[in-house]
């Protein structure tokens, strides 16, 4: 047989019609909105083959067995308490008027309905931003702890501070403690199941969460579908949620980053019961695949209503969303802050890949003549991610709002705070990943209090920020744009 031009030309036409219509395929067999449709079939038809090698890694959805499989075990557990939620509502208010604004009764009601998400009243809260400070103090709390420590993180690396970590988790078995540890297979690279070997054998339980089971790592999706949520629960009555990670990164050791700005909250009271459950609900979920035993909720069945006792305890709702629910709670309450607003909004987030109903929400607030500031990073972590952020910017900036670089290292908060009593603060990001292929947990808090405290951050974090212009955007080179038009059109899947 002769290979002439003709013939090999009529291969390439065969390959290449194979690979639309695998890709067509592929991609509307899924349950994905039309902007993540078009961006997957842009990768799978414009680079051959080698698509559906990316596609394999970064687009399969989790099974609809495993959303089974979660769904039914949250049921569970939310129905356990949903009946006890609402014997209380019946004895009071959720937001009595001379407390709460209508705004916040608004958004209350809101993540009650999304999300299951009830609202405790007798929280005290206290605010960390520096890494070296939060796990000093958690890991203060770890050594006194008595009855149980729950510790969910997306990183757990087996570095310096995760050592330091570790070995407070293990003498705290050896104590007695009951200590069980989920952490994200994906985000917690180099951490080998053998890590944990020790703690084990103390007592300790410890298992990744069940979309990156490392036993089935080829039939799982390994780059989507995190866990993503940041939590650690002491005593049924102490409980951390924000943004940091355990790595030596998250405090101060990284030369690339150098100081990493992030925002967790200490609270005492009832929401670290609430932030139990939520990790119950992720314990018993990946025990499906770890059989490891479920978590017992009998010591969680003390859980009333208590009323604030004084000005500084703060209002909360622990709110989560992930790829198993179609409710997207935490990005629509990010949209009820936004909407609501009526004198300012202040975001924090490293990613600004906003889909366009909140997008939309930013210009008609900042249009509305509210003041509406975004801060970003000054630096990227991911290389696409950090260009799409910049377009967005660019187009934010465009429009009215005003963007920030953050300039004295790295910024990971995750903070939204706007009006006199509202803000959130947890792990999701301002992005199509943490929208709705990440599994999330933010607070949303109603605390005038609170509210003041973390926009005095905001703002003591303007003095080492740069706002961004038009000009300083018609300024970059043609490159530079290319790069940030081109990752836009990968942002629903980035």
């Amino acid at each position: 047989m002769v290979w002439d031009w003709n013939i090999i030309r009529k291969i390439i036409e065969i390959l290449w019609l194979i690979d639309i219509l695998l890709a067509g395929w592929t991609v509307f067999r899924s349950h994905r909105d039309i902007a993540s449709t078009w961006a997957w079939l842009l990768v799978l038809i414009g680079i051959p083959y080698i698509g559906f090698l990316i596609y394999l890694f970064l687009g399969r959805q989790i099974s609809h067995d495993d959303i089974f499989a979660i769904q039914n075990e949250q049921k569970k557990i939310q129905d356990q308490y949903l009946t006890k939620q609402q014997e209380m509502l019946k004895q009071y208010d959720m937001l009595p008027e001379k407390e709460k604004s209508e705004r916040a009764r608004m958004l209350t009601t809101l993540n009650l309905n999304t999300d299951s998400a009830f609202i405790t009243f007798d929280n005290n809260v206290k605010i960390f931003i520096d890494g070296t400070k939060l796990f000093k103090d958690i890991i203060a709390k770890i050594n006194n702890a008595k009855e149980s420590i729950n510790v969910e993180f997306y990183t757990f690396y087996s570095d310096d501070l995760g050592n330091h970590v570790l070995k407070a988790l293990e003498d705290a078995a050896r104590r007695g403690v009951k200590v069980r540890v989920i952490y994200d297979a994906s985000g917690s690279l180099g951490t080998k199941p053998s890590y944990f070997d020790n703690l084990r054998k103390l007592g300790g339980e410890v298992q990744t969460f069940i979309s990156t089971s490392s036993k089935y790592w080829f039939r799982t999706p390994r780059l989507n579908y995190h866990l993503h949520r940041k939590l650690v629960i002491i005593d049924h009555k102490i409980g951390y949620i924000g943004g940091f990670n355990i790595g030596d990164q998250y405090v101060d050791k990284s030369k690339k980053f150098g100081h990493w700005r992030d925002t967790h909250l200490q609270v005492v009271g009832q929401a670290a019961i609430m932030m139990e459950i939520r990790f119950a609900m992720d314990w018993n979920t990946s025990c499906r695949k770890s059989r490891l035993p479920k978590y017992n909720l009998k010591n969680l069945d003390k859980l009333k209503l208590k009323r604030p006792t004084s000005e500084d305890q703060v209002a909360m709702q622990i709110v989560a969303s992930g790829p198993d629910s179609q409710n997207f709670a935490i990005r629509r309450g990010y949209e009820g802050i936004i909407a609501g607003a009526r004198k300012y909004v202040y975001i924090q987030s490293p990613y600004l890949i906003p889909e366009p109903s909140i997008l939309e929400a930013l210009i008609v607030s900042a249009k509305s003549s509210v003041d509406v500031r975004i801060m970003i990073p000054c630096m990227a972590d991911h290389p696409f991610v950090y260009r799409a952020t910049e377009y967005y910017a660019k187009y934010l900036t465009a429009n009215g709002i005003k963007v920030y670089k953050y300039n004295n290292g790295f910024i990971h908060a995750k903070t939204m705070v706007s009006g006199s009593n509202i803000c959130s603060v947890g792990s999701a990001n301002q992005d199509y990943r943490s929208y709705m292929l990440n599994f999330e947990v933010n607070s949303f808090n109603y605390s005038p209090k609170l509210a003041e405290k973390l926009k005095k951050i905001f703002e003591d974090d303007l003095e080492q920020s740069t706002l961004l212009t038009n000009e300083y955007f018609d300024e970059q080179s043609h490159w530079r744009k290319f790069k940030q038009y081109f990752s836009r059109l990968l942002s629903p899947i980035l």
